[in-house]
């Protein structure tokens, strides 16, 4: 099992006796090599859980366990390291370094956790092939299609061999027909072997996942797997 989440609450304190409870109680389990969407309408917790899966945030109370560590435990050292380690990002905003080339981009997960320069520009080359944009690697984001940044933040992401790869509305910012060639993307990640987490409000996105997770008010509503 590669993630085993049980009980998992998340309370925010707006101040003023004011208590929101983003997350009720979750129970979650995740197989390596799944291929899941976390989907849910504004307000349902999706990005609340998001953050809790991807060790941006800790939960008030439940236990997270990643990899078979109890991650819901860690300090914020701890967290950061596990997150660089053990998570690829890919955002809808891409965010990426408007000044960086494609591979600077890339590697940029290797300088924070101290790989050698040789190893790192090899790793990211690795990367950038995997995702087809080769031919792109010398250049900066505002040289490349909306389609090559998100192709580029996927190379970031997959640069590190992480356990899972946590897509946030990974085609929010993209035209239909590009955000089609994105969730193929994804598509021949996953049969790879890849664990692939997708947090969208869009159905149609969903629908590329082996397995869709609804929220709403904060609980699981329906766990339902695609018919084979």
């Amino acid at each position: 099992m590669l993630i085993h989440i049980r009980n998992l609450w998340k309370t925010y304190d707006m101040g003023q006796a004011v208590q929101v409870q983003a997350l009720r109680g979750v129970d979650l389990d995740i197989e390596r090599g799944e291929y899941l969407a976390i989907m849910g309408p504004s307000g349902s917790g999706k990005s609340t859980l998001m953050n809790l899966v991807g060790c941006l945030d800790t939960p008030t109370e439940g236990t997270y366990e990643l990899n078979g560590r109890m991650v819901s435990q860690l300090s914020d050292d701890e967290l950061a390291y596990i997150r660089n380690k053990e998570i690829g990002f890919v955002f809808q905003t891409f965010n990426l370094l408007a000044r960086a080339t494609a591979l600077h981009n890339v590697e940029l997960p290797l300088i924070y956790n101290g790989t050698p320069a040789s190893e790192r520009k090899k790793k990211a080359q690795q990367a950038l092939a995997a995702v087809d944009l080769t031919d792109r690697s010398h250049h900066k984001p505002n040289e490349l299609s909306g389609g090559q940044r998100q192709r580029v933040a996927i190379a970031r992401a997959l640069v590190n061999s992480p356990s899972i790869i946590l897509a946030d509305e990974p085609t929010g910012n993209l035209d239909s027909a590009t955000g089609a060639e994105i969730m193929q993307l994804f598509d021949r990640l996953s049969k790879q072997g890849h664990t692939i987490i997708l947090v969208t409000h869009e159905h149609d996105i969903a629908a590329y996942a082996e397995r869709s997770v609804h929220l709403r008010d904060g609980k699981i509503e329906k766990d339902e797997r695609r018919a084979a």
